[in-house]
């Protein structure tokens, strides 16, 4: 008889043994030629491009707890001087990104084991890339969309189907299921996944399900040898204190089992589970500093465009092309006026590219060509 342990929705020993064996040769590969990864080459290491998406939000998170670590009770971190300072400072840092690999090869083998899991365990992968925020909000989930590739339009609508009225984080979870499954037509399938990933290293949908389990029938108990009669035994009597025969059912004492209040092991472990390594590293997010400084005057775009801006622009405008993103910008700060510089970007760049739903990043890129030329 054969029978799936339903419990796991994966081989989580087989993903993590490809996980590690492709991270390991694609890290092998690079840093035979290169001493460290930097930004422009972390944007498209790999050729899934949910791969490369999944490494830079984990870095862009593992930064801003960071950053969070700065703030110090000596000094007024809420100045405007200060936080210009610090937009700055992550501006211009953000354009030397250097990991080296011990730090980036960790990484790269989580955003392989996400990626796949996005499409093996989607709920539980939403739960952590969406859900985990200090404040939920509609405009939150959907600027997180900037780090999904898979079935990202799927998410979208489904993002379209909350509001800030009803954003309880289990009732989320609970509706995307039920979504999900109502469309499980249009995500995508493990299969399709699995052949982008074959071109890294061979791999098959069947070595990443689960196992099935075969549980051999249990042997047959041996026929018990009939039992011997046996005359009866009477047992012998007890007196009372009047010298008078008292039966052994009557002297036998009653016990009354006692149930104990305590709470059973599961119920003890629920109560007392503390939050998760991160729960406990949430941060504010440091995204807001830039979103301040909305009608200051910039210098150049290349210069005052955040790392959360770029990679959103990158991805989200120039279909993860890293080159044309540069010469784009490149090309813009060389105008004399605003008007020349969106004409360029809606008619000669924005015609290469289909940005009927991406008028959010439009227009916080010509809002920073308006900064520029005021």
């Amino acid at each position: 008889m054969l029978r799936f342990q339903m419990k796991d929705k994966y081989n989580q020993t087989k993903l993590g043994q490809y996980s590690q064996e492709l991270a390991q040769r694609l890290s092998q590969d690079h840093y035979l030629q290169h001493e460290t990864v930097t930004a422009q080459q972390l944007i498209s290491f790999t050729p899934v491009k949910q791969v490369n998406l999944y490494m830079i939000r984990e870095l862009l998170t593992l930064w801003n707890h960071e950053m969070a670590n700065l703030r110090s009770p000596y000094f007024d971190f809420e100045h405007p001087e200060v936080k210009d300072a610090l937009v700055q400072f992550m501006n211009v840092l953000s354009r030397k990104i250097s990991i080296r690999r011990p730090h980036f090869e960790p990484l790269l083998l989580k955003a392989i084991q996400d990626t796949f899991r996005a499409t093996l365990d989607p709920v539980a992968v939403f739960e952590e890339k969406f859900l985990r925020l200090d404040e939920l909000s509609v405009a939150k989930l959907h600027e997180t969309l900037k780090y999904q590739d898979i079935d990202k339009d799927l998410y979208r609508r489904f993002l379209d189907t909350l509001s800030d009225d009803s954003l309880e984080r289990t009732s989320i979870t609970s509706r995307l299921e039920q979504f999900l499954q109502l469309n499980e037509q249009e995500r995508t399938s493990l299969e399709e996944l699995v052949s982008r990933f074959n071109e890294l290293q061979p791999v098959t949908a069947a070595e990443l399900l689960p196992q099935p389990t075969v549980i051999a029938p249990a042997p047959a108990e041996p026929t018990p040898a009939p039992a011997l009669a046996t005359p009866p035994v009477t047992p012998p009597a007890t007196y009372g204190s009047n010298g008078s025969a008292v039966s052994s059912t009557e002297s036998a004492p009653f016990f009354r089992p006692v149930i104990s209040n305590e709470p059973k092991l599961n119920e003890r472990f629920q109560t007392e589970q503390k939050p998760t390594l991160n729960e406990r590293l949430k941060q504010p997010a440091n995204a807001s500093l830039a979103d301040r400084q909305q009608d200051q005057k910039i210098g150049s775009l290349r210069d005052a465009i955040s790392i959360n801006q770029r990679f959103s622009f990158i991805n989200e405008l120039f279909d993860g092309d890293n080159m044309s993103y540069h010469e784009a910008i490149k090309t813009l700060d060389t105008f004399d006026s605003a008007d020349a510089a969106k004409n360029y970007l809606l008619q000669e760049v924005g015609s290469k590219y289909n940005w009927a739903r991406k008028e959010d990043h439009v227009q916080k890129l010509t809002k920073l060509i308006e900064r520029k030329y005021a």
